[in-house]
């Protein structure tokens, strides 16, 4: 596959928690990188494609501090119009929401030949690749909520359709947000236990440490801090 003609652009379907952890991550990437250290397929230019107002100020003020912000259009209620003037497209929408968005009137069409990244949990590739043109490459990707940290543990199942190229791009744009793994999906349902609820359960581990320490007379906000730094190991 030869080099695009133009610059590449993502459109992100319920921009969310998740959605804008991705994309700060990729403008952060792609403001410091060099021109050689990023993919020939990364985006360079986003559609983030919400349902509510308020979501547009939450994304915006997330960009803020961002050199290339600029590169960002946020749409409101327009699904269909993003995802056509895309060259790709991440799914962040919740899991029940997938089969209303992807059998919107006209959607079939716009990802018509265009690679779909799913971030929804338990959704299958099956079930995306049944709700979409034959033509549309799908890969179905796990991350995890420590991706606001950029401390995520993705893993990322491509389907077979998918050209090595376009793998590889996957792979760029999730190092951004933390690791990833490529593994077939056969492992997903794993992964999503121990990478997408690994931080819940964790969570629960902290609580109750901290609730230890309470016990024998220490302060909870001291006692949350010792338990949490503790869980870092050296870098």
């Amino acid at each position: 596959m030869s080099a695009p003609e133009k610059p590449l652009t993502l459109a992100i379907l319920g921009c969310g928690t998740l959605g804008t952890a991705i994309l700060c991550g990729v403008l952060d990437a792609l403001s410091l990188s060099k021109t050689t250290d990023i993919p020939t397929l990364a985006p360079t230019q986003f559609t983030a494609c919400i349902t509510r107002k308020h979501s547009a100020s939450r994304i915006q003020s997330a960009l803020v501090p961002l050199t290339l912000s600029s590169s960002v259009t946020v749409l409101t209620d327009s699904n269909v119009s993003g995802v056509r003037s895309a060259d790709m497209v991440l799914l962040g929408c919740k899991p029940y929401m997938v089969a209303h968005i992807l059998s919107a009137r006209g959607m079939s069409s716009a990802l018509d030949g265009k690679l779909l990244i799913s971030i929804c949990a338990g959704v299958k590739t099956s079930d995306l690749q049944s709700l979409v043109p034959p033509s549309t490459r799908v890969v179905r990707v796990m991350p995890n909520t420590a991706a606001k940290l950029r401390e995520s543990m993705t893993v990322i199942s491509p389907s077979p359709q998918v050209t090595a190229q376009e793998r590889d791009m996957v792979v760029w744009v999730f190092n951004q947000i933390g690791r990833t793994l490529v593994l077939d999906e056969k492992h997903m349902d794993t992964a999503t236990a121990l990478c997408g609820s690994g931080p819940a359960f964790f969570a629960l581990v902290v609580e109750a440490m901290a609730d230890g320490g309470v016990m024998m007379g220490v302060p909870r906000q001291e006692s949350v801090t010792m338990v949490a730094q503790s869980m870092f190991p050296p870098t």
